[in-house]
């Protein structure tokens, strides 16, 4: 029974050259060894879960946002927000925070092809190293990659359709391009997104008799551009990185509704343009541990929201933002002698944000913020034991003014410790317990007072401009082995919780974001292994084989039971069901299926959850081509039409329906253009993370 244990837990562990133990050696004379890595599709470490996008088809064949729903432990609802395994997510694009959320941070990832990200990480436990304002949980989507001594270029392309309905055509196309000369690396990234889409809406009041508040169906035009550019110089041993990002998104949407004593036919613009600049000086030493590090981060995000009726040609809304993020921060790190090997990094941070609103052209909104930090951080290892110990100082200083009344200041200077345990069995299987105390500033999304989004005479949306900063005791314990293989439990107390909340008067709705005095959230969750090749082969054959994930059947199986507790109501927990397979058919096409499953009868805040929810089926199919230098996948997401959100507001009559047309069909492929030096046909899945990452 112990074999049978161990070996869920090491099937899927990655060697560094994996052949069969049975393999009779041989007194040959080795003149040259060129050791790589290759990625993991789901990798676990005691701080953060990573998932690789760039070579998992089934994940990168649209948007980021639809690449991060079939992620497993994540949820993803337009009237809760975004969280993983009982962790409400902030979200980073390449380790910088966005700073939005709700509706715009939907647009943002609609408008965002999945196949120009890297790789996805989930911080479950920021150390004292990263803002205290990461709150639960940091999501950072990573696009970057590096280059090498030589000019590679890649070419991506996805089409897909969808038919539930109409149809409705969506494509995206992105070129990416490396080289690294004996001066300077650079990469320029470009690409377009094109998506028709569509959505239902239903409100109903449920109160005696059943009245329809309202009933929309929207067609979408979505059309996003971006570009990223990256130059970087190596000093010796130092190196200089200069980043520039811009995205662009023009989305139309046409609204036909009906509902209680009111028709409508409308048309509402979103423009929507982010740019970012980043100098990063890179300082390091003889002693590859020891780092020092600066980092300078301007980021502006403009907003222009127009709504109006075809009916009569009325202006209905013109609501417009701008936020500009200025952030400087320093972080130091070495290794020193405690206990048996130990390192401390120390490091500082100031930045200042200034957001404004504008309605009708009059100003409603000023806000800013400014944050002073720093934080002191010690490792150390003995025996079989990791200890982390930390805490981070915030300073902040928030302030600001509706056009009628100034908001609720806040101004207060916290400490933020952190602790982590981990006790090592054997290699890549440990158990980890971990503290931390975070905060969490509203977005400015949720501050906005003006509506940014569809409303009509009997629905309508806005922001909270005095919603004050969330305050989070994290505790977590996990099992983890060979990366993919985990148990795990972890409880939020939050104090001062930011949640969506609807209130109707009068067959009015109305969803606004209000302060919750505490929330606890209990999450359990599991992942697990499973190669086929058990079935066929039996124990004692599957125990002589090392695996590379690329190569074996497997079926990966996810479960997290989750449980919200509010103040003034009882609650009901629900399960999230994930699984994913993998079967490799002959010439090596790879054949994925994903099944996502979150249960109806349970709480997500102060929504009910009346039917399943995220409850998908997706199919791919994906082969290499020309020695491997061209990709080609084959998708089918959501076949049997079943994704849907059925939610009653708990406290009012109110019941919310949602369908978009997420079945779709279509291919994506990527080429890597053939160069004449030998180097631009290594594996594209190898990681190349250390600074002499062109050294062999």
């Amino acid at each position: 029974m112990k074999k049978s244990f161990l070996l869920l837990f090491t099937l899927l562990s990655y060697p560094t050259i994996g052949q069969n133990k049975n393999t009779p050696s041989t007194d040959k004379q080795i003149e040259e060894i060129k050791v790589v890595k290759t990625k993991k599709a789901i990798e676990h470490k005691a701080d953060r879960t990573i998932f690789d996008f760039a070579s998992q088809s089934h994940l990168n064949s649209g948007t980021v946002m639809e690449g991060l729903k079939k992620l497993p432990g994540l949820i993803a609802s337009d009237v809760a927000g975004m969280m993983y395994q009982g962790k409400l997510l902030d979200v980073y694009l390449d380790s910088r925070p966005l700073n939005i959320s709700s509706n715009e941070l939907t647009a943002f990832l609609e408008g965002m092809p999945a196949n120009s990200v890297e790789r996805i990480e989930i911080i479950t436990q920021p150390g004292a190293e990263f803002p205290a304002t990461s709150g639960g949980a940091i999501l950072n989507i990573i696009t970057s990659k590096n280059a090498k001594k030589y000019l590679s270029a890649t070419y991506t392309n996805s089409s897909n359709f969808t038919n539930y309905n109409d149809f409705r055509l969506r494509t995206n196309n992105s070129i990416l391009l490396n080289a690294r000369n004996k001066y300077f690396a650079w990469q320029f990234n470009v690409g377009q997104n094109y998506r028709e889409a569509a959505q239902w809406n239903k409100v109903e009041n449920k109160s005696t008799t059943t009245t329809l508040l309202s009933n929309t169906l929207a067609d979408r035009y979505i059309r996003g551009n971006y570009a990223k550019t990256a130059l970087t110089f190596d000093f010796k041993k130092d190196r200089m990185i200069l980043n520039y990002d811009v995205n662009y998104n023009n989305n139309t949407s046409y609204t036909s509704g009906e509902g209680f004593n009111f028709n409508s036919d409308d048309l509402s613009n979103t423009k929507y343009f982010r740019q970012s600049a980043a100098w990063t000086y890179q300082k390091r030493f003889n002693d590859k541990n020891k780092k020092l590090d600066f980092l300078f981060n301007y980021t502006n995000n403009h907003s222009d929201f127009n709504f109006r009726s075809r009916l009569n040609n009325l202006a209905l809304l013109d609501n417009t933002s701008n936020q500009d993020y200025y952030n400087f921060k320093i972080d130091f790190s070495q290794p020193i002698k405690i206990l048996d090997e130990g390192k401390v990094s120390v490091g500082t941070l100031y930045d200042e944000l200034h957001f404004n609103t504008k309605s009708q052209n009059i100003t409603n909104l000023n806000y800013s913020r400014r944050t002073a930090a720093t934080y002191l951080e010690f490792q150390a290892k003995w025996n079989k034991f990791d200890f982390i110990v930390g805490g981070r100082t915030e300073d902040y200083l928030i302030k600001g003014n509706t056009n009628t009344t100034p908001l609720i200041p806040f101004n207060q200077f916290k400490f933020f410790p952190n602790a982590s345990l981990q006790y090592n069995f054997m290699p890549q299987i440990f158990l980890n317990m971990n503290y931390n105390k975070k905060i969490a500033l509203p977005s400015t999304s949720a501050l906005n007072p003006n509506n940014t989004t569809y409303q009509n005479q009997n629905v309508s949306y806005a922001g909270n401009p005095n919603l004050q900063p969330t305050i989070y005791d994290n505790y977590e314990v996990k099992i983890s082995a060979f990366d993919y293989a985990y148990v795990g439990y972890n409880v939020s107390i939050a104090n001062n919780q930011v949640v969506n909340r609807i209130s109707e008067n009068n067959n009015s709705m109305f969803n606004t974001s209000i302060n919750v005095s505490q929330i606890k959230i209990h999450n359990f969750n599991i992942g697990l292994p499973l190669p086929y090749m058990l079935f066929t082969k039996g124990l004692a054959e599957t125990m002589k084989f090392d695996f590379n994930p690329d190569k074996i059947n497997f079926l990966y199986m996810y479960a997290g039971y989750q449980v919200q507790e509010l103040p003034d109501f009882e609650t009901n927990g629900f399960w999230i069901f994930n699984f994913m397979s993998q079967i490799i058919l002959p010439k090596d096409i790879k054949f994925v299926t994903n099944y996502s499953y979150l249960t109806s009868g349970g709480n997500n805040y102060y929504f009910y959850i009346e039917k399943p929810l995220n409850h998908s089926l997706d199919f791919s199919f994906s082969k290499k081509f020309l020695n491997e230098q061209l990709t080609i996948s084959l998708f089918a997401d959501d076949v049997l039409n079943t994704n849907e959100s059925n939610f009653s507001s708990i406290g009012t009559p109110v019941y919310l329906e949602n369908k978009s047309d997420t079945r779709r069909f279509g291919f994506t492929l990527n080429y890597k253009l053939p160069t004449k030096n030998k180097l631009a046909k290594e594996d594209p899945n190898l990681l190349n993370k250390e600074k002499k990452e062109d050294n062999n």
